[in-house]
């Protein structure tokens, strides 16, 4: 036997249903519910309403959230599909990053993050990052002195980098990075969260390259529940 419920797709988004990976959705249309339908599946198959909604901390902007780590090579093959997407930034959406910290490597690979975002070089050199990490070179970016060297290489005032990775600053902003990544119960990475309440991982979405369209997907739902 197979656990099974039946839902109207009118009344399907507003109960706030709970549909966890790996739960397969049947839909079935009749003149003049096909809209709701779609909705519905939207919902059910591009991303998923968390059991546990989360606050925001963007004010009236709808706030999408990339939870991520430079060592993730899942999240390497993300980053030019959601690079492309963030490049039209609707104007009531705020995007920001939170790396994870699931091994010790992983946290200073945050600290990396946070050095420069702080810098203001996040944008030019995350990409690098990445290629320099899980490209040929293979360059161990978690190890200190080798990111001092890798962030000198690429015209940064070396001392200038190294008080900022040293700093009591990035270390809050790690410690409330692994505070976020807990309320949201984060498991697994590349995992998209859309205004606190819609998560989206490459799977749910059906692969790296259809994670931008359920982003757009569970904003307009997000836009479409805020009040007016």
């Amino acid at each position: 036997k197979i656990p099974t419920e039946v839902e109207f797709a009118s009344e399907f988004r507003y109960r706030n249903p709970i549909i966890e990976e790996g739960t397969t959705i049947i839909a079935i249309s009749q003149s003049g519910e096909t809209a709701d339908t779609l909705a519905a599946l939207q919902e059910g198959n591009q991303y998923i309403r968390l059991k546990n909604p989360q606050p925001v901390e963007t004010g009236k902007k709808i706030e999408v959230i990339e939870f991520f780590s430079y060592g993730c090579p899942h999240c390497a093959d993300l980053e030019p599909h959601l690079a492309a997407w963030h490049k039209r930034l609707p104007p009531d959406v705020q995007f920001r990053r939170v790396p994870v910290a699931f091994q010790p490597a992983w946290e200073n690979l945050g600290k990396v993050y946070y050095t420069l975002d702080t810098l203001g070089e996040e944008a030019r050199l995350s990409p690098e990052v990445f290629a320099a990490i899980h490209g040929g070179a293979r360059v161990n970016l978690s190890q200190e002195q080798r990111f001092l060297d890798w962030a000198a290489s690429k015209g940064l005032d070396r001392k200038k980098v190294e008080d900022t990775y040293k700093s009591f600053g990035i270390a809050g902003k790690v410690g409330r990075a692994k505070q976020i990544a807990q309320l949201y119960n984060i498991q697994s990475v590349p995992t998209v969260i859309v205004d606190g309440k819609f998560l989206i991982s490459s799977s749910s979405a059906g692969g790296h390259e259809r994670v931008p369209a359920a982003i757009d997907a569970a904003i307009a739902t997000a836009r479409a529940e805020r009040p007016k």
